[in-house]
């Protein structure tokens, strides 16, 4: 079970079709970021924005790409049980047998699509995006996850974000705030959710009270409460958000930052204090290095160092100039050519637990006494990085 800050619940590999609800509903600002690959057989697939939680709701976007020979994608309304005009766009951003990545970003004109990085096309509004509640999928399409960024989207959480959720959204209204959009085909990365889902049995009456779901209480492994999150959610997030006790996302993500990457940390690290990491491995990659500094000393205080051909990930720290012991003890390794991962990397007053695709990977504990002086995230070797948050 992925133990993710407030705000952060990714749906991994939900089941299509897929109709789940927006919590908080959509604002100027949020964007809707979907990973998925398309069959080799397909004929086609929609995703819909839907004014309700059930099929018969109206549907104030219907993005419906179609491979029948004259491929085209088109976009649609329906309201009243009545289909609008439909918009034609005669060109395929999808490719089949492989992967994709999509963000539906929401502006005060309308959708704006991004498919693997490029602009694909604005369908202006016909449907107050206020209107809008949950999202349906279905059709020719496999999806490994499904995100909702931004916007201020803080509203059913029981408080997540300080200040009411992320803001803006995008700075500079995506594009041109964010270096010139996505480079290497990766797309946005960006994993910033407000719900989980209907997978398979409801939310449990929404977040305060429950995720439902399957999902039942459960403490955390490891047990310290310390390290844990409140409210024992862990084995099978149980509980509820309390909201006021529970760690919270601050400052604007980064997106697509160059590789080596290297930053101040804004204020440091603390307990509870949470980092994302979202990129992929390209093909032919050898080693990564994700390193914690304190910037005055240099020293590294958790080196994080995923060797590829290996199949390991080695953890380690520096301080003093040397090497520490190194422990590379775990259950799986994520880190495959060709692998996109979503790493969560939070503190605690023992340790660093570092989840990886929605499973705990490892601790590591500090060695490093003094751990607010970590101030400082350095990412180089093999990797994409698609968007990193504290």
């Amino acid at each position: 079970m992925f133990v993710a800050p407030p705000g952060y619940q990714p749906i991994y590999s939900p089941d299509i079709p897929y109709l789940g609800p927006i919590n908080g509903g959509l604002r100027e600002g949020t964007s809707i970021y979907i990973q998925g690959t398309i069959p080799k057989h397909i004929t086609r697939f929609f995703i819909n924005l839907i004014c309700g939680e059930s099929e018969s709701s109206d549907i104030a976007l219907h993005f419906n790409p179609r491979f029948d020979g004259r491929d085209k994608v088109v976009f649609n309304t329906c309201q009243n049980g009545s289909w609008g005009s439909e918009d034609k766009i005669h060109k395929m951003p999808f490719r089949k047998g492989e992967h994709f990545e999509m963000v539906i970003i929401v502006t005060l004109q309308g959708y704006q699509i991004k498919v693997n990085g490029m602009d694909f096309h604005i369908f202006q509004h016909r449907i107050p995006m206020e209107q809008v509640r949950g999202l349906q999928i279905a059709g020719d399409v496999s999806i490994q996850t499904i995100n909702f960024i931004g916007g201020g989207m803080g509203g059913g959480m029981g408080g997540g974000y300080p200040g009411g959720g992320m803001g803006g959204g995008y700075p500079g209204g995506m594009g041109g705030g964010m270096g010139g959009g996505y480079p290497d085909g990766m797309g946005g990365g960006m994993g910033v959710s407000v719900l989980r889902g209907y997978q398979g049995g409801g939310m449990g009456g929404g977040y305060p009270g429950g995720m439902g779901g399957g999902m039942g209480p459960g403490g955390y492994p490891g047990g310290d409460m310390g390290d844990g999150y409140p409210g024992g959610m862990g084995g099978g997030m149980g509980g509820a958000f309390p909201g006021s006790n529970l760690p919270g996302m601050s400052g604007q993500p980064v997106y697509n930052p160059p590789v080596p990457y290297s930053n101040m940390i804004p204020g440091g690290m603390f307990p509870k204090r949470t980092i994302i990491i979202r990129g992929m491995i390209p093909y032919g990659a050898d080693r990564l290095r994700i390193n914690f500094l304190v910037s005055r000393s240099r020293d590294i205080a958790f080196h994080m160092n995923p060797r590829v051909r290996e199949g390991i990930v080695v953890r380690n720290s520096m301080i003093g100039g040397n090497w520490g012991q190194e422990e590379r003890e775990m259950s799986m390794n994520p880190f495959m050519e060709g692998q996109y991962f979503d790493m969560s990397i939070r503190c605690g007053n023992q340790r660093f637990k570092v989840f990886v695709n929605g499973q705990h990977l490892f601790d590591f504990f500090h060695r490093w006494q003094s751990f607010n002086e970590i101030d400082m995230l350095e990412i180089e070797g093999d990797v994409q990085i698609s968007y990193i948050h504290f």
